[in-house]
């Protein structure tokens, strides 16, 4: 996470966007009386959302955590996908 100032943001836009999306840099833009804004790529953002949405509802959440358990005690089972015309 990199933290910059408003004016530095405003000079340097596109290099700061461009490490944004293509390193997955976090940007925290520092201003007056402490209202910063922090600045991530659309990706992380959709990802952070999917993440909240499926883990926001208990009976999805519990649901996730009983089959991420069974992979982990290798209770799963590996099936061939045929292509159909």
């Amino acid at each position: 996470m990199e933290a910059i100032n408003y004016s530095s943001l405003r000079n340097n836009l596109k290099g700061y966007m461009d490490k944004v999306t293509d390193d997955f840099e976090t940007i925290v833009v520092t201003r007056k009386n402490e209202k910063n804004v922090v600045m991530i790529s659309a990706e992380e953002y959709n990802n952070l959302m999917e993440n909240m949405h499926l883990l926001g509802n208990e009976a999805n959440r519990e649901h996730l955590m009983e089959s991420k358990k069974q992979l982990e005690e290798g209770l799963c089972a590996s099936h061939s996908l045929v292509e159909l015309d």
